[in-house]
């Protein structure tokens, strides 16, 4: 078995061939999985690259530690803005790493632990197979800094669990127990955090020596049928999000974040 790390740690995210096995694992624990605008392009590259190697056959997606992905690194807006990632650049590379998940060829599976929280529900339910440990939480927190669901979130909430918990995650902005994700139909399966690992590995490893091209027909028939609106969702973000970033109430927002403190909207 060959194991090869591809990436370098400013990327944050490393992506890992095991076998026939592709383990990308988004590495900043410390920003509780946070990704940057660069951290997003890296792993759109990864997926849109991993398409074209037939060497690999499944891919598991996860976070180093205690989560999954909190979403964007507010910590790292300002940084971006002086370099030029304009609010246009940041969604068309949360949308192209979003869309690169979905219209793989091959079979992703999710692994989440702790929190999935912005982007990070975004990028678990885009998974053909998502795991979740007991512990874990779904949480669409854009409305609490002033922002909008964006990669499609609220599309694959409501296409799985309908509009009614869509529309609740999207606009109270609360946790959703990994427990409640589950009997909603958002997660493929709960597990004990000591099991979820086995459950992964067992599910990867099957995948990975399944047929590769039925695996990739029943998908892109699964996806056809149940995520129709994508794009329309993906555009829709876009330009709401576009708007939003430039605001008044996200500068609120994303300050009182790093700030701790409780938002004043206007």
């Amino acid at each position: 078995m060959s194991t090869t790390d591809h990436t370098t740690a400013p990327t944050g995210f490393s992506a890992v061939h095991d076998g026939p096995v592709l383990r990308v694992t988004i590495t900043n624990p410390k920003r509780k999985n946070a990704i940057d605008y660069d951290t997003m392009v890296g792993l759109g590259d990864t997926f849109l690259a991993a398409a074209t190697d037939r060497s690999v056959r499944a891919i598991v997606l996860t976070g180093e530690g205690g989560d999954f992905c909190t979403g964007a690194d507010l910590s790292a807006t300002a940084a971006e803005a002086q370099r030029g990632i304009t609010p246009e650049m940041t969604m068309d590379s949360a949308n192209r790493l979003v869309r690169a998940i979905v219209d793989a060829p091959v079979p992703v599976v999710a692994r989440v632990r702790g929190a999935a929280a912005g982007i990070g529900v975004a990028l678990a339910l885009a998974a053909d197979l998502t795991y979740a440990a007991d512990d874990s939480y779904l949480l669409l927190a854009f409305v609490n800094i002033g922002l909008m669901p964006d990669g499609g979130a609220a599309a694959m909430v409501a296409a799985a669990a309908g509009r009614p918990l869509a529309a609740e995650m999207a606009l109270l902005g609360e946790r959703l127990p990994a427990s409640a994700a589950a009997a909603h139909g958002l997660l493929t399966g709960v597990l004990p955090a000591d099991e979820l690992d086995a459950k992964v590995e067992a599910a990867a490893a099957k995948l990975a020596s399944g047929p590769r091209r039925a695996l990739e027909l029943t998908k892109r028939a699964l996806n056809q049928a149940s995520l129709a609106s994508l794009d329309a969702a993906l555009a829709a973000e876009k330009s709401g999000q576009i708007e939003l970033l430039q605001s008044a109430d996200f500068m609120e927002g994303a300050a009182a974040m790093l700030q701790k403190r409780k938002a004043v909207f206007s």
